[in-house]
């Protein structure tokens, strides 16, 4: 197991491998992106790292970090086109899902929007026999 030392690392790319990914190619996904960064010679400052489920199996994610990016629908002919965004620090818009704006993610027109982390209270009620 490697220890990097990530002191010019800019970017930090989480790829989902969950379940609902996978079935999707989220592993041709994953292998295309290191691809393209090791071809662009870009290893010291995007780093990757393959998730299990990042809890947005509708839009089979890629997050790229500190910018707060959140990809949609990433098909292995996207690599290219992700990693030049990360080189220039311009989001790929086509498949920007959501984006962190200081308080929160705002979500991009067309896509879905998800269902409430708020948790229902359950109350027990307790009956003597």
């Amino acid at each position: 197991m490697a220890t990097w030392n990530l002191g010019t690392t800019k970017h930090h790319v989480l790829i989902c491998n969950g379940s609902s990914c996978n079935r999707v190619g989220a592993e041709e996904v994953t292998q295309a992106i290191r691809t393209e960064i090791a071809n662009q010679e870009m290893d010291e400052y995007i780093h990757t790292t393959r998730t299990r489920c990042n809890g947005r199996c509708h839009d089979k994610c890629v997050i790229s970090y500190p910018d707060g990016i959140w990809y949609k629908d990433m098909k292995p002919d996207d690599a290219r086109e992700l990693i030049n965004s990360l080189k220039t620090d311009q989001p790929f818009v086509q498949k920007t899902s959501h984006t962190f704006c200081g308080e929160g993610f705002q979500r991009t027109e067309g896509t879905v929007k998800g269902i409430s982390k708020q948790k229902e209270t359950v109350i027990k009620v307790s009956k003597k026999l």
